[in-house]
């Protein structure tokens, strides 16, 4: 074992994960590579966007990860009326004081659920920006902290529904990976059927990490070693999204950083200080597959999504691993 990260660390961290990971699955039925993806993002210290039908459980696995973290949590329904301020907070006049005194919003918090982000208006969604990019909140000139860790879980109904607005490319840049539920397979819906469970906030879920806990695990990633050779692997994945014909544009620096950092955030979850190529290839999709868009006409989005898709699988499987 190398010296980057004490091997006690990389215990308690293996521990902790694993911790999350079964508090997540006793909810979440039949999604345990979706809780693995979540939690990576987690770990990264990044942003996850779910998106698929309604009633799949995207709500649900949100509520699922903050309850078992003991962590601020705060959910915002995003609707067409919403106002960035409703997102961010606003400065008031306070008489008494004689003077504007700031009101946090929602957004303060550990963890914030934007449920079903695109029904925003683009002028609401971009409320996430910088509180997404920085975890700070700037109003009236004044900067404020959101506090750590922070993440924010998005989830979205597909664009090619009613009333929804699509995220603009600069924004969902921001999020680590962009990820689908799917319909459970039939014994895991079985299950599901008998719970008498219903409403998200009915689940009962127990906090087995402390906040402390997930800041370590956070503070651990950028100490775990990626050698010269898997870096080189990342950046020619990178590079053939930008000669690949189905493409619009290749994907950015920091979609690359962010391919990067989730390798060294599996790596972490999984007991090593270093980081492996099958770590980039297993997150490679979910990672950079919402930082690309096809060239060609499609009849719906998700058409689109899967042929993007189609597209990166092909150009992962095409690029050698390091010798």
């Amino acid at each position: 074992m190398s010296d980057f990260v004490a091997s006690s660390a990389l215990a308690e961290s293996r521990q902790a994960v694993d911790r999350l990971r079964a508090a997540m699955q006793r909810t979440i039925k039949g999604k345990d590579d979706v809780i693995e993806q979540v939690l990576v993002c987690l770990v990264a210290g990044g942003h996850v966007l779910i998106e698929d039908l309604p009633g799949l459980g995207k709500t649900s696995l949100a509520y699922a990860l903050a309850r078992s973290m003991d962590c601020a949590f705060s959910r915002v329904q995003f609707t067409s009326d919403l106002l960035p301020s409703d997102v961010t907070g606003v400065a008031i006049y306070d008489e008494r004081e004689h003077a504007f005194v700031f009101k946090p919003g929602p957004v303060f918090a550990n963890v914030v659920l934007a449920d079903e982000i695109n029904r925003a208006t683009p002028k609401t969604q971009s409320a996430l920006l910088e509180v997404m990019d920085r975890a700070r909140v700037t109003v009236d000139g004044v900067s404020h902290a959101v506090g750590a860790p922070f993440m924010v879980f998005a989830t979205q109904n597909p664009v090619d529904y009613e009333g929804t607005f699509p995220l603009p490319e600069s924004q969902m840049d921001r999020f680590l990976m962009r990820l689908h539920m799917g319909y459970p397979k039939a014994q895991d819906e079985l299950e599901i059927l008998r719970t008498a469970r219903t409403a998200y906030d009915a689940i009962a879920v127990n906090a087995v990490v402390t906040k402390e806990e997930v800041l370590k695990l956070q503070s651990l990633v950028a100490q775990v070693f990626v050698e010269d050779s898997v870096l080189d692997y990342i950046l020619r994945i990178v590079t053939a999204t930008r000669t690949e014909a189905e493409f619009k544009a290749g994907v950015s620096v920091r979609g690359g950083l962010a391919l990067r950092t989730a390798a060294q955030a599996r790596a972490l979850m999984l007991g090593r200080d270093f980081v492996l190529p099958q770590d980039v290839r297993a997150l490679a999709v979910a990672t950079l597959t919402h930082r690309l868009a096809s060239l060609r006409q499609m009849s719906n989005a998700l058409e689109e999504l899967r042929a993007v898709a189609a597209a990166l699988q092909r150009i992962v499987a095409n690029v050698e691993y390091p010798t």
